[in-house]
Formats: structure tokens, C-alpha cells, sequence
């Protein structure tokens, strides 16, 4: 990996660390994002408000070890929780871990988020859930890791909400798209009986070639 591949990365996790908070995806110091350079993750620092952090501040670890190599910050203290989930998944290349209202709103009544969109079915799929684990812990981070093989969104219980990607862009629209299908569930459910799309239509939707090109610019690298 050269240094410059290594900055456009830092620099990638700054832009979309703004984005996260400019769409209120995160308030205070919440939330972590982390993305792959080789053999190493770059991390959020903990006790940084995700807007703050410059690119030469994003945290190096080591993936196969744990060993942080950058020690005169913490890493976020969800550390655990993005090694696990590479080292169980080597497709994922970028990991976005947020706290949309809406998100946590739907998992404290519900245990699971229907397919009612096209975008959702095309760019997320399924949506994983994880009932309630104490965060920062290795016990949360055994529970995502469980389900990164299957899902490429995770709801997580009074907590949040986790994505990956085969970059940061397609996890952090990832991110746009759950919050945005869980604010149509809860406003469509205050009112009536939501209509969920059928597998049939989902799966219509997925063989479509234009979601399919969508994607793959989506999974392109910047």
C-alpha cells in the first residue's frame, strides 16, 4: 500500500464523517467509522465529534493483531466491534456505525424493518438486528461479527445502527437509505397497517439492470 492510497483513504473518512453529522446521523461524539488501507483500519479516535477529525488523525490498527499503532489518542472504544466484523467478513472495506433517531426509534418497537422501497431493496436488502448488548463491549462485537456474512446493514437494539461496504461511500448511503426506510415504517405505522413490498417485487427489483449499475458505481473507488 503506498502513503498516497493511504491519504485519500484519511481523506475519505473526513468527508464522510462530515456528511454523517451534516444529515444528523449522529449528535455530540457518537457514532465511528472506519475504513481498510491494506492490512490496517483507519478508525475513528474516541471522544472526537466525527466532524472534527482531521485526515492525519484517523486512527491506525492492525487487523490480524489488534495493534494500534497510532497511541497518543484512543481509538473509538467500538474498536472491537470493526475487527471483528473484518476479520469475520474480508469483503468489507469500509464500516459506518451511527445513531439515527429513526433507527433506534423503530428498534424499540420493533424486531425487524420490512422491504418498502425500491432503493432499499437494491442498494440494502435485508436488514440484520441485534437485540440489546452492552456497546463497547466484546459481547456486541461477537453479535455484529455473527451477522456481517449475511447482512450488509445491522440494526442494533436501544443503540443504533451498523453498515458496511465494498468502500465508504456504499456504506455511508447504506446508512441514508435504513434511515430513511425506518422513518417511512414509523410515520406509515402511526397511521395504518404498512404495505410491505412481497418477496416477488423485491426480487424484481433486484434483477433490474439499472439498480444493478447503481451498485457497482456505488462500489466503485473514488
Amino acid at each position: 500500500m503506498t502513503r498516497s492510497l493511504e491519504q485519500k483513504i484519511r481523506e475519505e473518512l473526513t468527508l464522510y464523517a462530515r456528511k454523517i453529522v451534516a444529515k444528523g446521523l449522529v449528535v455530540g461524539p457518537g457514532g465511528n467509522i472506519s475504513a481498510k488501507a491494506g492490512d490496517l483500519m483507519l478508525l475513528s479516535p474516541s471522544g472526537f465529534a466525527l466532524e472534527d477529525i482531521e485526515p492525519h488523525e484517523w486512527i491506525r490498527v492492525e487487523i490480524g493483531s489488534g495493534k494500534i499503532l497510532d497511541t497518543e489518542v484512543r481509538p473509538s472504544s467500538e474498536v472491537l466491534m470493526h475487527l471483528y466484523a473484518y476479520r469475520e467478513n474480508p469483503a468489507i472495506e469500509a464500516i459506518v456505525h451511527t445513531h439515527p433517531a429513526y433507527c433506534i426509534a423503530l428498534t424499540l418497537v420493533a424486531q425487524e424493518l420490512p422491504m418498502l422501497f425500491p432503493d432499499q431493496a437494491a442498494l440494502v436488502g435485508d436488514v440484520g438486528f441485534v437485540p440489546y448488548v452492552l456497546p463497547t463491549t466484546d459481547l456486541l462485537a461477537d453479535a455484529v461479527a455473527a451477522k456481517v456474512g449475511q447482512f450488509n446493514s445491522i440494526l442494533l437494539e436501544n443503540h443504533g445502527l451498523v453498515t458496511t461496504g465494498k468502500n465508504l461511500r456504499e456504506a455511508y448511503y447504506r446508512t441514508e437509505v435504513v434511515e430513511e426506510s425506518a422513518k417511512i415504517y414509523l410515520a406509515a405505522k402511526a397511521v395504518g397497517t404498512p404495505k410491505a413490498l412481497t418477496d416477488a417485487e423485491y426480487k424484481e427489483i433486484q434483477s433490474l439492470e439499472s439498480e444493478a449499475y447503481r451498485v457497482q458505481l456505488l462500489q466503485k473507488l473514488q
